[in-house]
């Protein structure tokens, strides 16, 4: 109201005040002051009573459109929420449903009808009601607001038919703690969860391929090593025997210097064989075990790289009784990681520590070099760490490369004493 009116309002009734209070004490007097009196009376109680009804027209008018609003909002409200592809199911304190979409009728196969009023629990296998129910309570006391269902774990729901179904929820509660509405969103992920499946048991297959053909490659590489060091070396043993009764019956002279270069040519085969015999597979690996083998590398992969290498492995005894193909995978492991010290990190010393620990063989790896770049175990090219990884992880071990405290890199290889090859059924 504008200042002006509500100053006429106030004149007009101290007037009128005015008015009466004269007619109240000379009315006897002057008649014409009680009637006038009266008239200004019956004119204000008409203005008051128009301006109420008019101002009620106005509120139920104003009333009228508000509720005209407000049916439209929930009108497309409840539109929205029967077209979402979603399910959403609104229950109140007693888990009892109050709201059950299109989607949700579609997806348990159960009608609106039958299912408001219902408990929530009629849509959860059985084996699942008790935690479902406690789930949804501590859910209710926390004061959140919102929260996605089993984020760690596939959940399962029940149809009407009775089937079974994996899903992924979210919860969402609204209203005062008397009168708490919890909302669930549903999603059906049968078809993703297939999907999942199948790419799982594909990868499973792959991982065994894959393990079954390093063993074969293995068991390859052993062979050509003892077929190396038994038979190769074998001839050049006894062509060395000939070679030396040959040099002590002919005399001194160009013949005996040209045998005696022979000689020394034969000592470098024997010498080359034996490396590329150990290098396919070190037969020590399977006749005195992964601690002497790992012994006999780093003692080779020092002298001929020039790597100041220091060596730390469990008691005696400790790794008697590792399966071979833990012990293959350990080898390779530490040989994959001296061959990139020698070839990528320029550095003058690396520390080796072989341990038995919790159960498992522990292969720590360190050196002073330059360190890996961030973006190298992600190149597609580093074939070596891709495949110690893979070989970890099918034994159902671990792999680990960071930068080192000492600047350089650290590899962290786990082994389980008796692997338990990752497998997936598809």
């Amino acid at each position: 109201m504008q200042p002006l009116a509500i100053a006429a309002w106030v004149a007009g009734a101290a007037a009128l005040v005015a008015v009466n209070f004269a007619a109240a004490t000379m009315g006897v007097e002057r008649p014409w002051l009680a009637a006038l009196d009266l008239v200004l009376d019956l004119a204000v109680l008409g203005a008051g009573l128009a301006y109420v009804l008019r101002h009620g027209l106005r509120v139920e008018a104003r009333t009228a459109r508000m509720q005209a609003v407000l049916d439209k909002s929930q009108a497309q409200l409840a539109a929205i929420v029967e077209s979402a592809m979603d399910a959403i199911i609104t229950v109140d304190r007693e888990q009892r449903i109050v709201l059950f979409n299109r989607a949700a009728q579609e997806m348990f196969g159960c009608p609106r009808a039958d299912a408001i009023g219902a408990r929530l629990d009629r849509f959860i296998p059985a084996r699942f009601r008790d935690a479902h129910r406690t789930h949804v309570e501590r859910f209710g006391q926390t004061g959140e607001t919102r929260r996605r269902m089993g984020a760690d774990m596939v959940l399962w729901a029940l149809r009407a038919d009775g089937t079974e179904f994996p899903i992924e929820a979210s919860i969402s509660q609204v209203g005062a703690p008397d009168e708490r509405l919890l909302t669930v969103i549903l999603r059906d992920i049968t078809l993703r969860k297939q999907a999942e499946d199948a790419l799982k048991g594909q990868q499973a297959e792959l991982r065994e391929l894959s393990a079954r053909m390093l063993e074969a490659r293995e068991d390859e590489k052993t062979l050509i090593a003892r077929e190396l060091h038994d038979e190769l070396g074998q001839l050049l043993t006894a062509l060395k025997m000939d070679l030396a009764w040959l040099r002590e019956r002919i005399p001194d002279g160009e013949v005996a210097e040209r045998a005696g270069q022979m000689g020394g040519a034969l000592d470098r085969t024997v010498t080359s064989v034996r490396r590329i015999a150990a290098d396919l597979r070190p037969l020590m690996l399977d006749d005195l075990g992964l601690a002497d083998a790992v012994s006999w590398l780093v003692e080779d992969f020092a002298q001929r790289s020039g790597v100041a290498c220091k060596l730390e492995r469990p008691p005696e005894g400790a790794l008697d009784g590792v399966e071979r193909s833990v012990a293959t995978a350990v080898y390779r492991a530490l040989q994959e990681s001296l061959t990139n010290i020698a070839r990528h990190a320029a550095a003058k010393h690396a520390w080796i520590h072989l341990a038995v620990e919790d159960g498992a063989v522990a292969l720590e790896v360190e050196d002073d070099g330059r360190g890996i770049s961030p973006e190298v175990p992600a190149n597609p090219r580093s074939l070596g760490l891709k495949g110690m990884r893979e070989r970890m992880s099918y034994l159902g071990g671990t792999v680990e490369v960071a930068r080192a405290p000492r600047g350089g890199t650290r590899v962290h290889v786990r082994a389980p004493l008796r692997p338990t090859p990752a497998r997936v059924e598809p």
